[in-house]
Order: structure tokens, then sequence, then C-alpha cells
């Protein structure tokens, strides 16, 4: 357990909760760090089927730490045009992904090989709406309260949301997000694109549906996630390959076998942990 994020794995699941929530779970740089770690070390472990994604205490995450802002309006630009370290650290580029630090706290869970599920309650706000979108599923609490805040700061979205946003926002609900700041509902978010579903109580729904995940092939349910990551953003002829090609690697593959066999004899799969 990380001071800023706790893993709980159990029959599958691993969830993955912020927890800072004497601050609503805002994010400072422990919390980019440890949701990056976090989502790189559910990538390795190969007993994890599905991810859960939430924020202990009143809120899934407030956004960005109050101190951060604190320190853009104290240091400003420097006489060489430079910002503060804490701002420029956040900025820079993080070893072999193409993220930044901080968009790796959102980005990650795209990397992540298996399906990511945000549950979210409370306020998630700026930075906290982009770690969310970097899930594949979000069950939203219908008085939830989410925001692309940045502009309130003089800021633009920076934490991967050109990236993650696009492929579930139409381009004029982002634009009209990103120059408000408008805060909305749950209920809203829903039908605007930024959550799935609606729950009273979302983690309980991420966790019912994370159980459906879990009992079906991994190998398909990660190979079903690069399809739709990778070929809503390629041409047709590159999806269509896409398609192809990762069916070749599951037709005949053990996991695939035991599938059918378990339908055939009307019994629960008994499914083999990707290696």
């Amino acid at each position: 357990m990380n001071e800023r994020v706790a893993i709980e794995v159990k029959d599958g699941i691993a969830e993955v909760r912020m927890s800072r929530p004497e601050k609503l779970n805002a994010v400072d740089q422990a919390m980019f760090r440890a949701l990056i770690q976090a989502g790189r070390a559910v990538a390795m472990d190969g007993s994890v089927r599905v991810v859960v994604l939430s924020g202990e205490g009143r809120a899934f995450c407030a956004g960005l730490d109050m101190a951060s802002f604190q320190s853009m309006a104290k240091g400003g630009a420097n006489a060489g045009g430079q910002r503060s370290s804490q701002s420029r650290g956040l900025l820079e580029a993080h070893e072999d992904s193409p993220a930044n630090f901080a968009q790796q706290a959102a980005w990650v869970w795209q990397e992540v090989p298996q399906p990511v599920i945000a549950a979210v309650h409370g306020v998630a706000y700026g930075a906290g709406i982009q770690i969310a979108l970097g899930a594949d599923i979000r069950f939203v609490a219908p008085d939830a309260r989410l925001s692309i805040r940045e502009v309130h700061w003089g800021l633009i979205p920076d934490v991967a949301a050109t990236q993650t946003a696009r492929r579930v926002l139409r381009l004029d609900v982002a634009k009209e997000l990103t120059f408000t700041g408008r805060v909305v509902s749950g209920e809203e978010a829903v039908g605007l694109g930024l959550a799935t579903h609606t729950s009273d109580h979302p983690r309980e729904a991420a966790f019912e549906l994370a159980r459906e995940i879990a009992a079906r092939n991994p190998h398909a349910v990660r190979a079903g996630k690069t399809l739709w990551n990778e070929a809503t953003l390629g041409s047709v002829e590159a999806g269509l390959a896409l398609e192809a090609s990762l069916q070749r690697t599951l037709i005949g593959s053990p996991n695939q076998v035991e599938a059918i066999r378990a339908n055939l004899e009307k019994r629960p799969p008994a499914f083999g942990d990707p290696e």
C-alpha cells in the first residue's frame, strides 16, 4: 500500500483506491507518481482480470492539489521564462511513454491491458475527471459533480484529455466543457458521454460488472480492449486487419477452447491467467 494509493486484489479484481480522503484525494506529485506505479503494477499481474479505480472518503478526486496552484500564483514565470520546479516536473516526459508525468497518471489506465472501471462519487474536477476518463467504463453517482475545471484556473486540460475525451465526447461538447469549466451532475454526465452509467452505489456497481468480466476468457477481454482502443483511431483497412490478427491469436488457444467446452458442458469455465 502506497501512502497515496491502495491496491487490493481479490478474485481476479484489483481495486486501486486513491487514498488521500482528508484532501478529497486531490492530486499532488506523490499522487501522480502513485497512480502511475499502481497502473504498472496491476498491468504486470497476470492474476488481475479487471481493475476498479475509486477514491476513499467523500470524493473520487478534487483535482490538482491547492498547493500546486498556490505555487503557480506565487512563483509565476521567473526571469528566464521558466515555471516553478513543481509545475515543470508535471510537464516533463515520463520514461518511455508518449505521455508526460501528469498525463501518465490518466493514460496509464489505457495502457493497462485489463479493463479498467472507474467508480466516481462526490467530486471529480480537473485532473480528477481526466483520471476517470482514462478508465474504459465509468459508473457515477447521480449527484456526483464533474468538471473539466482547468479554465477556472486560467489553464487548459492537460492530463491526457485530448486522447481520452476524444473517444467518448463529441467535439462541441468537449469544447463547451473546456471553455466554461461548468460543473455537471452524474446524470448529465451520462448524457454527455463523460460517464457510462449512473448508480446510487457506483463502487458496488463497478464491482458487479467487474465480476462479470472477470468470468470471461481474459485473453479475449484483453484483445477486445486492444481492438477498440486501436481500431477507433485508425483507418478502415487497419481496423479490419487488427480484427483478423487478434482473432488468430485467440482461435484454438487454451482459454478459447476452455470457453467452448464450458459452454457445451454447462459448467463455469476455468481460465488460465495471461502470462
